[in-house]
């Protein structure tokens, strides 16, 4: 599930919450997932992965992770990113580009404090995306934090991003291949609206 924090009542973003409706009645599963694309200007490639997008605060997608992975990496290298949620139930497409920033220490604290346990000893137990020597050693490690640590103090190198599109794309499937898809794009400080081909 997304929450939804003062939600701006802007278009786009009353569109994104009307579909966000629409495949929450279709019974989407993992609803909460968005592929969030990055380029590592380092290694001159782009990445992408799914993250749980969980507050969509005003204008603002967050979602949480490690600081110290290779995404993070990523984000410090080249800021812009592109987001891309699928919700099979009623077949919507949502792409968006944003630049991507961190969240305030201050909302990491309050925000890991309040979650669950297990969600923060796996969080502190990882060296997300580090090698390891073994499967076994992920549980041990996830147990050992588990029993250890505090579980409510949040990690320096664990936090929140958040991004504000710039650009979205709805797309509508249909058997017929006449694919409906709609651009909302700032120009000039407002929302230009039009319709792409299939």
């Amino acid at each position: 599930m997304i929450k939804f924090d003062n939600l701006s009542d802007e278009t786009p973003y009353r569109i994104f919450r009307e579909k966000y409706e629409d495949s929450l009645k279709a019974n989407q599963k993992i609803i909460e997932a968005i592929c969030i694309s990055s380029f590592s200007s380092k290694n001159k490639e782009v990445n992408a992965r799914f993250v749980n997008l969980k507050i969509i605060k005003d204008k603002e997608f967050i979602f949480f992770s490690n600081y110290e992975s290779p995404k993070s990496q990523d984000f410090i290298s080249h800021d812009q990113i592109t987001a891309l949620i699928y919700w099979n139930s009623t077949n919507v497409q949502i792409r968006m580009k944003a630049k991507i920033q961190k969240t305030s220490r201050d909302f990491n604290i309050e925000y890991f404090a309040k979650r669950d346990k297990k969600k923060n000893a796996l969080a502190v137990s990882s060296n997300q995306s580090n090698k390891i020597d073994s499967y076994e050693n992920v549980h041990a490690n996830y147990e050992k934090s588990l029993h250890e640590d505090n579980l409510e103090k949040c990690p320096e190198y664990w936090g929140g991003y958040s991004f504000v599109p710039y650009y979205f794309e709805f797309w509508e499937g249909h058997e017929s291949r006449l694919n409906k898809r709609e651009v909302y794009e700032i120009k000039n400080n407002e929302w230009d609206y039009f319709i792409l081909q299939p």
